[in-house]
């Protein structure tokens, strides 16, 4: 049997760290991904973004917030690059849909890999139904 695969955002993956609504369900796909259940594949930017969310939550130190960055860093995701069509995709989406070229590379990447994009940001789910999933939806 294939791997489910996946696309996560940092709004998901954040919450694997913080106490916020859904952080339930982002932890059940945690736990997939890391029993082998699913592949979970990210923009690079993706660590940048994830550490941010949780710097400006104000819930950790700088030693904390560098504990964090090791451990994301060890979760061993799927990570992609800007290169090539996925890259130029991130452009176009971007532009087409009017929403930021972070976002965008997120989809694209859903869209280049054919994987379920899970969010907890309800303006791409509107936009992008077909490829996205409330995190609320994540059944493991």
């Amino acid at each position: 049997m294939e791997k489910q695969k996946a696309v996560a955002d940092a709004s998901i993956v954040a919450k694997w760290f913080l106490e916020e609504d859904f952080s339930d369900k982002a932890r059940q796909l945690r736990d997939s991904f890391v029993t082998g259940k699913l592949t979970i594949s990210v923009p690079s930017l993706f660590f940048y973004e994830t550490l941010n969310a949780l710097w400006h939550s104000g819930l950790f130190n700088e030693e904390e917030l560098v504990l964090a960055a090791r451990a994301l860093y060890k979760y061993g995701f799927d990570v992609w690059d800007p290169k090539g069509k996925t890259y130029e995709q991130s452009a176009m989406l971007s532009s087409k849909y009017d929403i930021s070229v972070y976002d965008a590379s997120y989809v694209a990447l859903a869209l280049q890999l054919k994987a379920t994009l899970y969010t907890a940001d309800s303006e791409l789910i509107q936009k992008f139904r077909e490829y996205t999933q409330h995190i609320s939806t994540y059944k493991p």
